[in-house]
């Protein structure tokens, strides 16, 4: 490591000490922006100690990343990761400068299992080279950061392109994850739990983007569907299908709203989280874990561990409430958390926040693509809304046919509104400014305890 970028990495793990020791903030992507300041070479410098992980995609990215790092230390690996969901160059750079690095109990090298914005990912790929990518999803999600989701894909792809020696670990149910558009070898994972005898011939509902097939754009069929553009796919017109798999969901047995049950390869598993859009990022994971010789009971193991994930899911008792907090940020991702809400089988209360800063992004047009009328057919009882943006979230729910008595626009009233559900338990769905902001009012009144 040349004297420049020991200078960064001691600049880096100094202003983390202050950030995070002295100060009590977050420290996670100040560090790594000074560090990088200093010497923008110094993550191609600190790389190399590692086997790189990069996980990037739409939605599911904070939860695969955290499930990853359980199973490979399961399986005996030391790892490092960015839980907090700074997922940009600065704070990836960061992680990697201010992580402590135990030796593998198994003699390998350390893993550094990175979550990347999607639109970060040709800039930090030009400084580091990963072992595996892995694509979660690809879906409507910040246009204005963006563009549509096949600009997104030539960003990923552009960032796979530095480094033609990865495995690419991608979801075969997404149609545009199987362009030919790179060389790098490619594992597959998709669900397999519906029998031939029961395909159909179905196509995706109205409004759903990335349903085209890559080599004359016709409208793809699906055999099944399990959610948006995800599926079994075929054309009609030639002869693109969805790639082989090489890890499969083999059956889904049960779907609550804290857990979800399911077979992988054949293999029974539980994760400690509803949703049946969670279950792919459970099966991106075990991908990964396979690829790096994790024992199929040793992923059983991690998954089952019952610890909270930053912001995904998070469940807390506010008095006698019971509150589980959920990120919404784009039209599929909230219609996923709306079907998991609908296998709630206790009256809820939901408390909708939205904010529409830069990293939720700025164009809230996005919540009257999200299907909330589809919450009439749930337990729900009471609808209650906050944030920056509280009046666009109130009159959209409004129009989903909602009576909303009570707004709380200042996030120092969370924990009033939350006292004041008519319902013992409380669904918090939120963009992600407004998510940490609830977090922080949270931790400050010490409900929150968990460093991440």
């Amino acid at each position: 490591m040349s004297l420049k970028s020991q200078l960064a990495k001691f600049t880096a793990q100094s202003s983390h000490f202050i950030l995070r020791d002295i100060l009590k903030r977050g420290g996670t992507s100040l560090p790594g922006k000074l560090a990088v300041a200093i010497d923008p070479d110094v993550l191609s410098a600190v790389s190399a100690d590692f086997d790189l992980v990069v996980v990037t995609g739409t939605n599911g990215k904070t939860l695969t990343t955290a499930l990853i790092t359980r199973i490979l230390k399961a399986g005996g690996y030391s790892v490092i990761t960015n839980p907090s969901g700074s997922n940009m160059v600065q704070g990836i750079a960061g992680t990697l400068l201010t992580t402590k690095v135990e030796p593998s109990p198994n003699g390998k090298k350390p893993v550094a299992v990175l979550e990347v914005d999607e639109a970060n990912v040709l800039s930090l790929t030009k400084a580091i080279k990963p072992k595996y990518f892995v694509l979660t999803n690809l879906f409507r999600d910040q246009l204005d950061r963006y563009g549509e989701i096949y600009s997104t894909y030539e960003k990923i792809i552009d960032g796979i392109h530095q480094a033609p020696d990865a495995t690419v670990i991608t979801n075969a149910d997404s149609p545009i994850f199987a362009r030919g558009d790179y060389q790098n070898k490619r594992l597959y994972y998709g669900f397999d739990n519906v029998p031939a005898a029961k395909f159909e011939d179905l196509k995706a509902p109205n409004n759903t983007d990335g349903i085209l097939s890559p080599t004359d754009h016709s409208v793809l069929h699906y055999n099944f569907i399990t959610y948006a553009n995800l599926g079994k796919y075929f054309s009609v017109t030639d002869t693109f299908v969805r790639p082989a798999l090489n890890t499969a969901v083999t059956s889904v047995d049960e779907l609550t709203p804290k857990f979800s049950r399911f077979s992988i390869d054949g293999q029974p598993l539980r994760i400690e989280i509803g949703g049946l859009y969670n279950i792919y990022n459970a099966l991106a994971a075990y991908t990964v874990g396979k690829a790096f010789g994790v024992q199929p009971e040793e992923m059983k193991t991690a998954f089952e561990e019952n610890k909270q994930v930053f912001g995904r899911q998070e469940s807390l008792k506010i008095g006698d409430k019971d509150l589980t907090i959920l990120l919404i940020k784009n039209p599929v991702g909230t219609n996923t958390v709306i079907d998991m809400m609908q296998t709630e089988k206790d009256p809820f209360t939901l408390l909708a926040m939205l904010n529409a800063n830069y990293a939720d992004g700025i164009d809230t047009s996005w919540i009257w693509d999200a299907e909330f009328e589809r919450l009439h057919d749930s337990q729900l009882q009471a609808v209650m809304t906050g944030g920056e943006r509280y009046k666009d979230i109130t009159v959209r729910l409004k129009m989903a046919g909602f009576d909303i008595k009570e707004t709380f626009p200042k996030t120092e009233e969370i924990i009033q509104a939350i006292e004041a559900a008519p319902t013992d338990k409380v669904y918090l769905a939120a963009t992600y400014t407004a998510m940490l902001q609830v977090r922080a009012v949270l931790q400050a009144k010490g409900y929150i305890k968990e460093e991440f």
